[in-house]
């Protein structure tokens, strides 16, 4: 055990044992990614998607062991009893901090289908890891502004064509589909401009869901709603290398989809709109009383 070592030198340790593993299990992945491209054949290819996501788990699992292996963070989780390997889920979360994605790998990993981000479309440009994403089917989303779209109207609907895409692809094997509903991490400057309504968190977006629920709401049922409450204040990526962050607390719910915002038009339907938009203001609510709960508890 490497405990023992001081912040800095466990920071340093740390990040050198991220690169090699994401290094090794990338150029790994690479293979069946290829073979998933080249041949044409639909049964080999979700083969191929079954083998990727198999590393895919390997390589999260190594990043558990140098956790182990060198942090004293204290890890509290409810309700993972309540994940299964073959299922489809709709995952939410509230967003702090990059370690939030780190937690949740670690929690899901081997008791869920694997997470799957929609992610900006620049991101497969990222040295090594761009092309795992790709390998992986995480979607490439890209982003218009409100001018360009007022300069190009024929780009509007590509987000959710885009993201009928990628759900195609999801239908073939079990999938958690990963959505940090907030758009950004939390800040308390980012607060105060929203002027939010709750504590804990910023104001969530429900088109991103919207569009999940339009093009696979007959394959998903199912929302594993996740709070991760950081007691002593949300670290940096830096601090948790170095082992500095003595406690996370993650608390996983699970509950139906509620049929009516599934397969309608978020785009066009101003109900449909409003009902999605309720619904995730009242799990806001709900998940803002927790995170008071957890963060003001002493034990």
């Amino acid at each position: 055990m490497l405990r023992f070592l001081p912040a800095p030198v466990k920071g340093v340790l740390n990040a050198l044992l991220l690169g090699l593993n994401t290094l090794f299990w990338c150029l790994l992945l690479y293979i069946p990614a290829l073979l998933k491209l080249i041949v044409p054949i639909q049964r080999f290819r979700v083969l191929c998607t079954r083998l990727i996501i198999a590393i895919a788990e390997a390589w999260v699992a190594g990043n558990v062991a140098w956790m182990t292996l060198t942090q004293d963070t204290r890890w509290r989780v409810d309700g993972a009893d309540r994940l299964a390997r073959e299922g489809w889920y709709l995952v939410l979360s509230n967003h702090q901090s990059w370690v939030d994605i780190l937690a949740l790998q670690r929690v899901f990993n081997r008791r869920a289908p694997f997470l799957k981000f929609f992610l900006k479309q620049q991101l497969i440009w990222v040295p090594v890891i761009g092309l795992a994403w790709w390998g992986l089917d995480f979607p490439f989303m890209k982003r218009y502004s409100r001018e360009y779209l007022l300069r190009h109207p024929d780009k509007r609907g590509e987000d959710l064509r885009a993201t009928r895409r990628a759900c195609e692809r999801f239908r073939y094997t079990p999938v958690s589909v990963m959505n940090f509903v907030e758009g950004t991490r939390f800040t308390q400057a980012k607060h105060d401009r929203q002027a939010s309504p709750y504590r804990h968190l910023l104001v969530p977006k429900a088109g991103g869901v919207a569009f999940v629920l339009d093009a696979m709401g007959d394959a998903i049922h199912t929302l594993v709603d996740v709070t991760i409450a950081y007691p002593a204040g949300a670290p940096t990526f830096w601090q948790f290398l170095c082992g500095r962050v003595p406690e996370i607390h993650l608390v996983i719910d699970t509950r139906d989809i509620p049929a009516h915002l599934k397969g309608r038009d978020y785009t066009a339907d101003a109900e449909h709109r409003r009902n999605v938009k309720e619904w995730l203001a009242g799990l806001w609510q709900d998940k803002d009383a927790r995170l008071e709960r957890l963060l003001t508890r002493r034990d």
